[in-house]
């Protein structure tokens, strides 16, 4: 919900700044580690030892997959190589010489958690599994990811392999900004070259909302299990590792983020927020828009105030895209957020009508 004042009084200047807001809650859940974010706003509504150092098992494949997707074309052909029917796991159970392209290795990779699937595509990609674990390295590094290092593409347990869930979700967030992944992720099941692959996340088929996930398990890493689901524009990606509760768990948090908090865009790119008088100009008034949109985290049944400050009047021309005034956000008569404001249109001067000759005539005879 929102309001909008518009006061005609003139604005002091200000740049753009947001201001995500954060939370904290408590739930009773198994995990060893944890975490909840709203992917939108990166928002942590929950966390449990969010950054410890962790074996991550099968979940290690979303990097997988996101490397892959940045590096290779879906209709590439792969011929697997011998490597891929030694990788123990959970397995396409691909055969050396056989043909199958990138987007079949990475439905096979994401549903059936295929680990010869993550060996092909390393392979493919980077011309050795530890050419591939550098690549993703290289990712992790550039996505500011403090507690993450690869050794492999699947995750079978080595030591020096580890994520946490802190990472995990910021890593499940820019999977999901990529169309290509949440189409082949989020199937639930897909028959190719006759065999069905089905996906191993059970809540694709019992959770309101759920979009995809990776689950994975080691003896050493546990159950691990990386989810996402989506509901009134807010979405959720929920991380539990060494959770022997996991499904359960995972329902627990997204449950509480669902029910306590929702996501408001109190103001959209390019909403038309008021409109200014023109002086001397070839129309009355210009409208203003605001230049970029907000989103923002609040608790459920929140309200969110918008103050737009713009001048009393502007003098023309106006160019179309000049800065107009700022837009304020308030949360609980709290300063959350602050929007530049821009003309939505260009107002020239007005050009002075031609006297008719008679005017013309008589403005000589009167001394003008």
């Amino acid at each position: 919900m929102k309001k909008h004042i518009i006061p005609a009084i003139a604005a002091t200047l200000f740049l753009a700044a947001f201001t995500v807001f954060n939370a904290r809650a408590e739930a009773d859940i198994s995990a060893r580690s944890a975490i909840l974010m709203e992917a939108n706003t990166g928002a942590v509504l929950y966390e449990k030892n969010a950054d410890e150092r962790l074996p991550i098992a099968s979940t290690t494949k979303l990097m997988t997959a996101l490397v892959t997707l940045e590096s290779a074309s879906l209709e590439d052909t792969v011929t697997i190589p011998a490597a891929c029917e030694r990788v123990e796991g959970s397995s396409m159970y691909l055969k050396a010489g056989q043909t199958l392209t990138v987007r079949q290795l990475l439905y096979g990779l994401m549903l059936e958690s295929g680990n010869d699937a993550a060996v092909a595509l390393a392979i493919h990609i980077a011309g050795s599994v530890e050419a591939f674990a550098d690549k993703m390295n290289d990712r992790a590094a550039s996505l500011g990811l403090e507690n993450t290092h690869f050794l492999n593409p699947h995750g079978l347990h080595e030591d020096g392999h580890y994520s946490s869930a802190r990472d995990l979700a910021l890593i499940m967030g820019v999977c999901m900004d990529d169309p290509l992944f949440v189409e082949i992720a989020s199937t639930r099941s897909i028959t190719f070259g006759g065999r069905t692959y089905t996906n191993h996340n059970k809540l694709m088929w019992s959770y309101q909302g759920m979009v995809t996930g990776k689950t994975g398990y080691t003896k050493k890493a546990g159950r691990t299990l990386v989810t996402c689901a989506q509901r009134d524009g807010m979405r959720l990606i929920c991380v539990t590792l060494r959770d022997g509760d996991d499904w359960a768990d995972h329902e627990t948090l997204l449950n509480m983020g669902f029910s306590q908090w929702q996501l408001q865009t109190p103001v959209q790119a390019g909403e038309i927020l008021g409109r200014v008088p023109v002086m001397a100009g070839s129309a009355p008034d210009v409208p203003v828009r605001a230049a970029a949109g907000v989103s923002l985290l609040t608790p459920a049944g929140e309200e969110l105030t918008v103050r737009v400050s713009l001048p009393r009047f502007v003098y023309a021309g106006v160019a179309e895209g000049s800065f107009a005034g700022t837009a304020l956000v308030f949360q609980n008569g709290r300063q959350a957020a602050e929007i530049k404001l821009e003309y939505a249109e260009s107002v020239s001067r007005d050009s002075p009508r031609r006297l008719t000759l008679l005017e013309r005539i008589e403005e000589i005879f009167n001394g003008a």
